[in-house]
């Protein structure tokens, strides 16, 4: 699912889920939860807009047929609707700042989930030809994310997973 900002949003704070993504412009936050998910934000410096997507999962299982639409619980296909919105802006995408955050991990069943999202994020961001200009990724737990679209300040608060002794 794709959010997009209502006329009436400025000055709003948004909670972002898993598979949406949201773009639009300041005064505005969006906020969401990361575990093993990533979430890239793109921020334009001039005019103070920008986007942000929280994927589950680096690609959909067998490829997505033609007729499918575009589905943000998908790196590749999150990323996407991003740069589909960035150009729908009159915008270039490598005019933007790209951060990434996330990538946890939060059971050890879960450790190849947030590598894999990780790495497909940073070849993503290669592919289309971004630089990152900020990133926190790995380790264990979740983390906190606020992304400020007036300032293109991103807040972190990373809590670390207690693991049990053994």
């Amino acid at each position: 699912m794709s959010r997009h900002a209502p006329r009436d949003y400025r000055g709003f704070e948004w909670f972002l889920m898993p598979g949406d993504t949201w773009f639009g412009d300041g005064p505005a936050r969006v906020r969401t939860l990361l575990g093993s998910c990533v979430a890239v934000t793109l921020w334009h410096p001039r005019r103070h807009c920008g986007g942000i997507c929280h994927f589950l999962l680096p690609t959909r299982r067998g490829g997505r047929a033609a007729d499918v639409p575009l589905d943000g619980r998908y790196g590749d296909e999150a990323i996407e609707l991003l740069l589909r919105e960035v150009s729908g802006n009159g915008t270039r995408a490598a005019q933007y700042q790209v951060k990434l955050f996330g990538g946890g991990r939060m059971y050890d069943t879960h450790t190849q989930v947030g590598t894999g999202n990780v790495a497909q994020a940073r070849r993503l961001v290669e592919t289309h030809g971004l630089t990152l200009s900020a990133c926190h990724t790995g380790g264990d737990g979740h983390r906190n994310l606020i992304f400020d679209l007036d300032t293109g300040h991103v807040w972190l608060r990373h809590q670390p997973q207690e693991r049990a002794r053994s």
